[in-house]
């Protein structure tokens, strides 16, 4: 009598654990249906052009500088965002020092009601001052055709339009201070001197992207 009671207690649990795993390896699934691309790979959906918080219109193609291109893509209210964004300003910076264009990108098609519709990126891109365009990745094509990953996930583009960093920012998101490793800003340092960058690729940290699935 008592081991039934056991196992009709322990049954709920039980279901509660299955029905977790399958939501976790579904989110999984999605994930990795889209393959980041490799190393030394073209700007994927050059020509595609997204709309900006601005109300204006831009193609990754028009995007470009001289000695290249940063994609970020990022959003408004992930935890990794938020800590690591005191570092967006350092890179708008070395952007501009390092004749790179540079493009926020938001691919949370399932915030669009929410944190992450057309209207509070306006107010997000005012709020943090963005000098560069934020643009809205309505259907997230842009994150499927480059396999983005999380929100910040970062690419770092020649003037070839190949891809010579892909990854996290740097080696701290929780405190800048305590930052040992910058990989975006060493990554652009090697490009714009022309030595190999290294390492060329990290782990991206943060939120998955809510990314739309027809």
């Amino acid at each position: 009598m008592k081991k039934t009671l056991l196992i009709l207690l322990c049954f709920p649990f039980f279901l509660f654990a299955q029905d977790s795993q399958k939501r976790m390896k579904k989110k999984l699934d999605n994930q990795s249906k889209y393959e980041t691309i490799n190393i030394k790979d073209k700007i994927p959906a050059i020509e595609t052009e997204l709309k900006s918080v601005k109300e204006t219109w831009f193609s990754l193609e028009s995007m470009k500088a001289q000695n290249g291109l940063i994609v970020i893509f990022t959003c408004n209210t992930c935890p990794f965002v938020v800590m690591w964004e005191d570092r967006y300003k350092l890179i708008e910076k070395l952007a501009r020092e390092n004749n790179l264009g540079l493009a926020y990108v938001n691919s949370n098609y399932k915030k669009r009601d929410g944190d992450d519709s057309f209207e509070e990126m306006k107010k997000h891109a005012k709020k943090m001052q963005y000098s560069y365009p934020y643009l809205l990745d309505e259907k997230s094509r842009l994150a499927n055709a480059f396999g983005a990953k999380t929100t910040p996930h970062i690419f770092l583009f020649n003037s070839a339009d190949e891809l010579v960093y892909k990854g996290a920012i740097d080696d701290n998101h929780k405190d800048i201070n305590q930052v040992k490793r910058f990989y975006l800003k060493d990554a652009i340092k090697q490009l714009t001197t022309g030595k190999t960058v290294f390492p060329s690729e990290t782990e991206p940290v943060g939120c998955s992207i809510k990314r739309y699935n027809p």
